[in-house]
């Protein structure tokens, strides 16, 4: 018997145009094709500019770092720029961020220093940053988790009567587990003010999203919960931040979550040690690129005179300073104490964990003193220094 249980569907069910305010050529659509949203200002348009370049050197920089060996893994998030940068921006002072494994360019947006962001990946520590100083969760590995997580926080942010807002990054894998399901299921029932973004970069890992759900849209789903649904150009950042800054207004002053797909493309492998090659086309990758959400923008604020050779010289010559500190902070020795192992992990000690502690500490001060007591410089007992060296 098979346990193959797929079957082909008897009619395609094709999703709509996504939601757009400038298009692939850069230049903005008519008002009819705008889903009542307007196109965001040029001078912030020129802000999220400036912070997509300097995020892509950044996510270059890390990849090429990992490439080296210097980090154990980096999941890459290049060509999703737009739908990061756009979250990132929408978010006020008191907000919080539920960030993945794949967000660290938001995190440095969000002003987490490049160091900090990468202690994970490196291996130096749990994660690297203060979460209550940023107001950025812990990078979530289990996917869809950081949901659960910020429905929660938004929750008590409703009992306590702030203007606090949560927002959830997911990738399309994600929606497709429990934790995502519970937590847009509380969200809406609760209307607890947090917002989901989507990045559907259209594989989870290897498997591409029509071999995960058969709906139209991940969008779609957000009609069975209760909560409005946008489909959004995820390479388009003028929408993407449009639409998440209107779900985070109407999150603020009550009216409860969205749920916001932005489709986008990962251009790089899901980690260092993935080969995409093995499932997917490298013609789609190329047509991908050619929807760079970095160069659509570009075009965009060229053609308003917002954007001259000077001026984008000048946030190219920031995004190579950053990607020098970058380089700079991985080149340290990281200073590790094993004794770290035990901290933060329950409020009150407990007797088992105090004792493995013990344990470490007492092998860790042996071998401090076997260090001590050793010969130097390849010395050995009964032998001068002149004569080990012949």
């Amino acid at each position: 018997m098979s346990l193959n249980v797929e079957s082909t569907p008897l009619t395609a069910v094709l999703a709509p145009p996504p939601l757009r305010l400038i298009d692939d050529t850069g230049h903005a659509v008519a008002e009819s094709e705008s889903g009542g949203f307007a196109l965001p200002a040029v001078d912030t348009l020129l802000g999220l500019y400036r912070q997509m370049v300097i995020a892509r050197r950044f996510d270059v920089q890390v990849t090429a770092l990992t490439r080296q060996g210097r980090l154990a893994t980096y999941p890459s998030a290049l060509g999703q720029e737009a739908c990061e940068i756009a979250a990132v921006a929408a978010l006020a002072p008191q907000d919080w961020l539920f960030p993945t494994y794949r967000d660290s360019i938001a995190l440095l947006t969000r002003g987490v220093e490049p160091k900090d962001i990468l202690a994970s990946f490196r291996g130096d520590w749990h994660s690297g940053y203060d979460y209550p100083r940023h107001r950025i969760a812990p990078q979530a590995t289990p996917l869809a988790t950081q949901a659960l997580h910020a429905v929660g926080l938004a929750t008590a942010s409703k009992l306590k009567r702030d203007d606090t807002v949560a927002l959830t990054l997911l990738g399309d894998g994600a929606t497709s587990e429990g934790d995502a399901h519970e937590a847009f299921n509380f969200a809406a029932v609760w209307q607890a003010p947090v917002v989901f973004v989507v990045q559907n970069n259209q594989f989870a890992i290897s498997v591409p999203l029509d071999k995960q759900m058969a709906c139209r849209t991940i969008a779609d789903k957000a009609i069975g919960y209760g909560m409005p649904g946008y489909y959004v150009d995820g390479n388009d950042v003028a929408a993407m931040y449009a639409v998440i800054s209107a779900a985070m207004d109407r999150a603020r002053s009550g009216g409860g979550p969205t749920l916001i797909e932005g489709l986008t493309y990962r251009i790089e492998a899901h980690t260092n040690s993935d080969d995409p090659t093995r499932y997917r086309k490298t013609a789609d990758v190329d047509l991908w690129r050619s929807r760079d959400p970095i160069e659509r923008l570009e075009k965009y604020l060229r053609a308003q005179g917002a954007l001259s050779d000077q001026l984008r010289d000048s946030i190219a010559a920031a995004a190579e300073e950053l990607a020098a500190t970058t380089r700079d902070c991985m080149t340290e020795q990281a200073v590790v104490d094993p004794l770290e192992l035990f901290e933060h992990v329950y409020s009150t000690p407990r007797a088992a964990l105090a004792e493995q502690r013990a344990f470490l500490a007492a092998e860790l001060d042996g071998d401090a003193a076997a260090s001590a007591s050793a010969p130097l410089n390849g010395a050995i007992s009964g032998t001068n220094s002149e004569e080990s060296t012949r």
